[in-house]
């Protein structure tokens, strides 16, 4: 088995671990030597698993102390990405909060007045679906991909479409998430959706590059519960 592999069996069981010991924000997890002891891999592997978990918000290391428990994924999110996918679900936040906030720089400086007529007609889609009490996943996903296509540039559409299976499951888990509060939640994310497409339309592209980056980081901290 490869180290990348290794590492993301060590990250699957961590996550497990704390799924199965009901561990609450701010619990310390094991060693890192009785990590590796339980999954078989090497302390390397462990702290590999432990930084990419931190990255993802999960757990936090403290100097000279261990790594404590920061964020347990909702039983939500893992339903929709199994432990074993999580940590490629989790990381394409990464890749997106660079990819999406400078697909809405470019969209907003580039866009066609048919882009600007796609964005507009995908924004009413979507906002019919999530008042409708629809899934509205499908409909999330075609607004972020009609954003990206006004770059104008294929190759922002090829990166997005890549990571099309992992968006699919985090903005599934994120809407259901959400639908799970009060409804204010889910039109706290109407409004980022609002905000980003009135600064496409207004030409500001640092002001669509930031609200793009304020909705992904928001959706995150619900899909691990931060809010």
């Amino acid at each position: 088995m490869s180290g990348v592999r290794r590492a993301d069996q060590a990250y699957s069981g961590i996550v497990e671990y704390i799924t199965a010991q009901h561990l609450r924000v701010g619990d310390r997890l094991p060693s890192e030597a009785r990590l590796a002891e339980t999954f078989e891999v090497s302390r390397a592997m462990i702290r590999e698993a432990l930084v990419r978990l931190a990255s993802d918000g999960i757990t936090e290391s403290r100097r000279g102390a261990g790594s404590y428990v920061k964020n347990a994924p909702s039983d939500r999110l893992i339903a929709y990405a199994k432990t074993g996918n999580l940590s490629a679900t989790l990381g394409t936040y990464e890749v997106r909060f660079v990819l999406e906030t400078e697909a809405a720089r470019l969209a907003a400086t580039r866009r066609s007045v048919q882009d600007m007529l796609d964005i507009e007609e995908a924004l009413r889609t979507l906002q019919s679906a999530l008042s409708s009490g629809m899934p509205a996943h499908v409909e999330d996903m075609e607004l972020h991909r009609r954003i990206t296509l006004a770059t104008a540039n294929p190759a922002f559409l090829a990166a997005f479409e890549a990571l099309t299976n992992e968006v699919y499951r985090t903005m599934q888990a994120g809407l259901d998430i959400s639908r799970s509060r009060p409804p204010d939640v889910v039109e706290a994310m109407m409004r980022e959706h609002e905000a980003i497409v009135a600064a496409i339309r207004a030409q500001d592209g640092d002001a669509a590059a930031l609200t793009m980056r304020w909705h992904l980081s928001e959706i995150e901290k619900i899909i691990l519960q931060m809010l």
